[in-house]
């Protein structure tokens, strides 16, 4: 297997105390990638889901659609748009619980529109926070991402670990992790971060590094990608999910902590996509294109989580392994094409 770091911690998690099924829930960002997985997993455990999606003209209400009829036909679908504060008023109205995954999350978009990264990610978090002083909950998750701590200075990236936003994406949720750790503090909000690790998964768009190596490879190469010498720790999405569970599940000493998500285990480009490859029968043939590759400064070259917290406070322990998410990632890719 071709990663790199320590082997994870071998410690017995302690289970949380069963607080979701029967809640009622809002999921904001609810058309997205993780959003989908959380709100199919919360479906199957009896909880009362209500997605926030982003207006469209068509009614479209993303990556929902993908999700079987029976968990489609239970969900409370709310269109609107994160940056309008009454919308969000609405939306948080008579709920429980509450899942902030509402962002613009391209990298590559934040650097050529970074006001609009911006006014999603700050002000949408900005907008839900306020909307959250009125109306009392049980507990904020709200999601960050690895991207907050830039290339790592140390082995493995604890929460300690210095931020640095090294390209606008990451600016914008540092400043939105900020924001719910002041309001943690000065309005007694129940939040607590997450900053998953590289998710990946079935549904996840060409975008991301993993399904644009998988498509290339499953149509026989060769590929063509960006820098391939950045490490990446590689989460499967429902890993993750059950990372966003815990938190809400949580107790009350970890209001206004961080958690990262991410298996303490990370991979190279380069050899991620020699394993896809292999798994595949593709040839290993590439060229880099420029305009995958970001800005020398702005490209984190190392992340790799620290997850002892997680695994001590939320009794979280990733499940799937690098080669069996991948091998679940070309199954359902080789399905749809």
């Amino acid at each position: 297997m071709p990663e790199r770091g320590e082997e994870g911690l071998s410690q017995t998690p302690t289970a949380p105390p069963r607080r979701l099924p029967g809640a009622r829930v809002l999921v904001t960002g609810a058309g997205g990638f993780i959003a989908s997985h959380l709100i199919e997993h919360l479906v199957t455990i009896g909880v009362r889901v209500r997605a926030f999606v982003r207006h469209r003209s068509d009614g479209h209400p993303g990556l929902l659609r993908t999700l079987p009829a029976a968990v489609f036909d239970a969900i409370e679908i709310i269109a609107g748009d994160i940056r309008d504060p009454s919308a969000v008023a609405a939306a948080v109205r008579g709920m429980e619980y509450v899942f902030h995954l509402a962002a613009e999350v391209s990298i590559p978009y934040s650097q050529l529109n970074p006001r609009e990264s911006v006014s999603v990610n700050v002000e949408g978090t900005l907008n839900l926070l306020e909307a959250l002083r009125q109306h009392e909950i049980a507990r904020l998750v709200h999601t960050s991402t690895s991207e907050v701590y830039g290339t790592a200075t140390r082995p493995r990236i604890s929460e300690s670990h210095p931020i640095c936003g090294q390209s606008p994406y990451a600016a914008s949720k540092i400043a939105a992790d900020q924001l719910v750790e002041s309001y943690v503090r000065s309005f007694d909000i129940r939040a607590i971060t997450v900053r998953p690790f590289n998710t990946y998964g079935p549904r996840q768009t060409v975008r991301a590094v993993i399904p644009t190596i998988v498509s290339q490879a499953l149509r026989g190469g060769p590929l063509v990608l960006g820098a391939l010498e950045p490490t990446r720790d590689f989460t499967f999405v429902t890993d993750t999910v059950r990372g966003l569970v815990r938190g809400a599940e949580t107790e009350d000493e970890n209001i206004g902590k961080v958690f990262n998500l991410g298996t303490g285990s990370d991979v190279s480009i380069r050899a991620l996509g020699e394993l896809i490859c292999s798994k595949v029968g593709c040839e290993w043939a590439v060229s880099q294109s420029p305009d995958r590759v970001r800005p020398g400064p702005s490209e984190v070259m190392r992340l790799c989580s620290d997850n002892r917290e997680a695994r001590e406070r939320l009794g979280w322990v990733p499940e799937i392994s690098l080669s069996d998410g991948l091998d679940r990632v070309i199954e359902a890719m080789r399905r749809v094409q």
